[in-house]
């Protein structure tokens, strides 16, 4: 089978090789896979590791099962979990080591992959491979964002930062639960075609760069119940800033690297719940694609131009997601 590996520089990331196929031991199947989308991450681990599969978002066609399999056949359409072995409950470290396209596990940037049964979720004949394929990552954090611990309630404001991915869904998933969702953004093509799928209030970051501020006008200057952060350091201060005395923030995002100096007194002073998400579990993976969501998806590009799909990430200008076409 043909796969991409990672070859550890920045520029090409990707060789095609041919690797040996492995057929599915007990309680596995073997997808053929159709699509797979880029997330963030997947810059990052570009620049850290060599010769591993890349990608960890994948969907396609069940071509083989392994003794013990009742619950799948060949031909089923599925999508894959973000960490296959973590399909319910507590997280840990071991789930979090089963992550594809990370380190040590494979991805499913290639035509074939051997999975965990427990680990995939059958799509319905309504969602395209492309769609299914943003679903893992970019589709369960958006939900793990807005719906752990304190799922948004009706009538709730949401602040999310950018127009990647996360915010997308979150944004659609969002106007789902009958909320009320500020949206920010560099581009004001993009605030127009996040305004279409619902959002209430759109904020361009560069007009006004004390975009906080704005936010706390908009909400006549108690703050929002809840931020979605896909940033991280350089914009967590202002996010802290622009949510209400007990409410919420949900982080994920390392768009801004990993360290910076972060205002503790404004967590403190006026009780902000700060969650940290790393994508959930299979379980999670299957409540979303329940929901009907329709994945925005920003190009889609053949298996021979996956090279150009990582650059279009780097340089991000897309809105929604990037997906790559893989197979017939």
């Amino acid at each position: 089978m043909q796969s991409y590996i990672l070859t550890g520089n920045e520029n090409p990331r990707l060789k095609l090789v041919e690797k040996q196929d492995r057929k599915p031991g007990r309680g596995e199947i073997a997808v053929d896979l159709r699509a797979a989308s880029l997330n963030y991450r997947d810059l990052i681990v570009a620049k850290r590791t060599k010769d591993s599969i890349p990608l960890s978002d994948g969907s396609g066609v069940v071509s083989s099962i392994g003794e013990g399999v009742t619950d799948y056949a060949i031909g089923d359409r599925v999508v894959i979990g973000f960490m296959p072995e973590w399909v319910e409950g507590p997280f840990s470290d071991a789930k979090k080591a089963a992550s594809l396209g990370g380190n040590t596990v494979d991805g499913v940037l290639s035509e074939r992959i051997v999975v965990p049964a427990t680990g995939v979720v059958r799509i319905p004949d309504t969602m395209t491979f492309e769609e299914a394929s943003t679903l893992p990552c970019a589709g369960v954090t958006a939900w793990s964002a807005l719906f752990e611990r304190r799922p948004v309630q009706p009538g709730e404001t949401v602040l999310l930062l950018g127009t990647g991915g996360v915010a997308i869904f979150a944004l659609q998933l969002a106007k789902m639960a009958g909320a009320r969702v500020i949206i920010t953004s560099s581009s004001d093509e993009k605030l127009e075609r996040a305004e279409k799928l619902g959002a209430d209030h759109l904020i361009n970051y560069q007009t006004h760069p004390d975009w906080e501020n704005e936010v706390l006008r908009l909400t006549d200057n108690v703050g929002v119940d809840l931020a979605v952060d896909p940033a991280g350091p350089a914009t967590l201060n202002k996010t802290l800033k622009a949510t209400r005395f007990d409410g919420r923030i949900s982080l994920m995002g390392v768009l801004t690297g990993f360290n910076g100096p972060i205002e503790t007194a404004a967590i403190l002073e006026k009780r902000i719940t700060l969650q940290g998400i790393y994508v959930g579990p299979v379980s999670t993976l299957a409540s979303l694609v329940r929901t009907g969501v329709r994945p925005q998806i920003d190009k889609v590009y053949p298996f021979s131009q996956a090279e150009d799909a990582y650059n279009a990430l780097q340089g991000a200008g897309h809105f929604g997601k990037l997906v790559v076409k893989i197979g017939q």
